[in-house]
């Protein structure tokens, strides 16, 4: 488990570094999280991955997608009035 937190903090920090902005970055942190959390719990201890549970993990993939769509046009934006 630590070595997972490590490795998660890592990818956080480089993305960051990478120029990536903090809200879009936790977010699909966040989303990546709880999805592979619930594949797992299936894999790993036989839960059941139900329609509504894969509805749930589109859902939060859907909303990681839409912050980052919506940080690109915010920031197409600012540099096209900046420029």
């Amino acid at each position: 488990m630590a070595i997972g937190y490590i490795g998660s903090f890592a990818a956080l920090t480089f993305a960051l570094r990478q120029g990536m902005g903090l809200g879009v970055a936790y977010g699909i942190w966040g989303a990546s999280g709880v999805a592979l959390t619930a594949i797992l719990a299936t894999l790993i201890f036989g839960d059941p991955l139900t329609a509504t549970t894969g509805l749930g993990i589109a859902l939060v993939i859907g909303g990681a997608l839409c912050v980052e769509l919506g940080s690109q046009a915010a920031h197409a934006r600012k540099e096209g009035i900046a420029s």
